[in-house]
């Protein structure tokens, strides 16, 4: 691999972690405010996703030059629908067009629309016990048929 490949693979990574930023915030505005709570996890997302606190918040000012994407691998597909649901509930009211967004980014990472819903609900509830996103997939793979 030379070094424009690996250049690539650094602005596609980068990319897809822009998508799910702004991804978060759509869930995190949709019911019409973005709370302290909601902004914590924006922050907390973005550490992890390597976005600085400048690319954040240009993201968070317009957020039209990103693009969406699909997550490539089903481990990252999941931990974004994770992290998708965690903002969907950090503020312990679950909006219905919050609800609807993550159903919707849930079909659009190829989760089959029949499982989605259920899916979510097993989501949220190990979030509600403190269980990750590793032990949570495997669970919902273990119990649920979410995928073609």
């Amino acid at each position: 691999m030379n070094v424009q490949e690996v250049i690539q693979l650094i602005k596609v990574g980068k990319g897809s972690a822009k998508s799910h930023m702004r991804n978060l915030i759509e869930i995190a505005a949709a019911d019409g405010t973005l709370g302290a709570e909601e902004q914590r996890l924006l922050r907390y997302a973005a550490e992890r996703n390597n976005i600085s606190a400048t690319e954040l918040q240009a993201i968070l000012e317009d957020s039209s030059k990103i693009r969406f994407e699909v997550p490539r691998s089903k481990e990252e597909k999941f931990f974004q629908l994770y992290d998708l649901v965690h903002m969907m509930t950090v503020d312990k009211e679950i909006h219905p067009e919050e609800l609807r967004l993550c159903e919707i980014f849930a079909i659009k990472f190829g989760y089959r629309k029949e499982a989605v819903r259920e899916m979510i609900e097993v989501i949220h509830d190990s979030i509600e016990k403190w269980i990750g996103p590793k032990e949570t997939m495997q669970k919902v793979l273990r119990e649920l048929k979410v995928q073609d």
